[in-house]
This record gives C-alpha cells, structure tokens and sequence, in this order.
C-alpha cells in the first residue's frame, strides 16, 4: 500500500487570529477551542487540516523556516465574483491580501491573501468560456 495525504499542519502564532481567518474563508471549525495548543477539522474528501501553536510544537524541537512562505493554500471560489467579494471581505477584515483579484492566463479568476502567519492563500474560480462564433 503507498502512503496517502491524509493530514496537513500549519504552525500557528495566534491560534484564534488563525482560526478566525479560515472560519472567515468557510471551513466549518469548531467553536471555542481558540485556547488550545493543538485544533484539527477533517475536511470534505477526508484530508484532515491542523493547527498546532508555536509554543506547543516548538517542544518537539520545531524551528520556525526563513524566507518566504513555504506552502500555500487554494480555496475553489462558485463564480470569479465571488473571488472578489471574498478577497473584499477578507481584506476589509484586515488580513493581508498579496494580491488582489485579476483574470489570469490559465482561464481562472485569481487573488491571493497571507493566512496571518504569512502562508499564502489563494482564491480562484474558473472563468467563463467564451462562447464560440
């Protein structure tokens, strides 16, 4: 049997403000473990999805990286206007948008926005197919 992805852990300094984030974005967290160091939700299609504090992780001998953001999330958006309400909303919430929605090369509407531990988090749609002559 291969390995399959079953899990996917983001480091964290601020759990809530973390939480906050994804909640705002539609995942269906739970309520109230804001204080926890550790906080997982299994996701439709079964990955699991995981947050863990720096102090908790930090204990098993974790380093935070340098540079720039090492992963980065993608968030399937119904229609293109719906990346523009959510990047509006997510911004005017105070999150940091990177950069702002614009219809890419790849037929796709796009936007993407900084989860508030730099990890990069992106907002796409497809875009409408022209119709033919």
């Amino acid at each position: 049997m291969a390995p399959r992805m079953d899990y996917l852990g983001l480091v964290v300094a601020d759990l809530a403000r973390s939480l906050d984030f994804y909640r705002r974005l539609g995942l269906d967290l739970p309520s109230g473990p804001d204080t926890r160091p550790h906080v997982e939700v299994t996701l439709p299609g079964g990955l699991r999805l995981g947050w863990d504090t720096v102090d908790s992780i930090r204990d098993l001998g974790w380093t935070p990286p340098t540079g720039s953001p090492r992963i980065s999330l993608a968030f399937r958006c119904a229609d293109p206007a719906e990346v523009d309400r959510c990047w509006t909303a997510m911004t005017g919430a105070g999150f940091h948008g990177e950069l702002p929605p614009w219809d890419a090369d790849w037929g796709q509407r796009y936007a993407v926005l900084h989860d508030p531990d730099g990890n990069g988090v992106d907002l796409y749609a497809p875009l409408p197919v022209p119709a033919a002559d």
